[in-house]
């Protein structure tokens, strides 16, 4: 059992492919933006922010804890609904959607743990679930997201990868 335990905790933390775990944050020289550009599994996201016109926001002072949804949680949005999102006529809806990824603060998933829910840039909440079996998630009643890397550290926050784009 505690075999079992341990391998599903391992399997929590594991990082996506191609994306490494930063030492620290003293480590880190690129804001959340830059980093997330540079992991190369975020293109869907940089092109939404890019999109919302929340770009040099994210790449302010900060600090932001990002829960950054990855191009295969984008993939996994309705046919059709990332298109009209990205529509000029969306951008604020698209915009909303986005910062409700986005927290005010520098949260490494430890804190994130002991937490119930979160203010989000946005104004909104969002729910915090944490099981030794499945981790981490966060997200809404409509969708809730599994956490599947954490801590990459940036000069101005830390991003979460997650596997779902967190809707209203």
């Amino acid at each position: 059992m505690k075999r079992f335990l341990l391998t599903c905790a391992l399997a929590t933390v594991a990082a996506e492919p191609g994306i490494e775990r930063a030492a620290g944050a003293q480590g880190a020289t690129k804001d959340v933006v830059a980093t997330a550009v540079e992991a190369g599994h975020f293109k869907t996201l940089v092109k939404a922010l890019e999109a919302a016109g929340l770009v040099e926001t994210l790449k302010g002072k900060g600090p932001f804890t990002i829960f950054a949804p990855s191009d295969q949680a984008f993939a996994k949005l309705p046919s059709g609904a990332l298109d009209d999102l990205l529509k000029p006529e969306n951008k604020e809806k698209l915009k909303a959607i986005l910062l409700m990824h986005v927290v005010p603060d520098d949260l490494l998933i430890a804190d994130v743990k002991k937490i119930k829910d979160l203010p989000t840039v946005g104004g909104t909440r969002v729910a915090v679930t944490h099981n030794l079996l499945t981790g981490v998630h966060i997200g809404t009643a409509k969708e809730m997201a599994h956490v599947q890397n954490s801590d990459i550290h940036a000069t101005n926050g830390v991003i979460h990868v997650i596997d779902k784009v967190i809707l209203p």
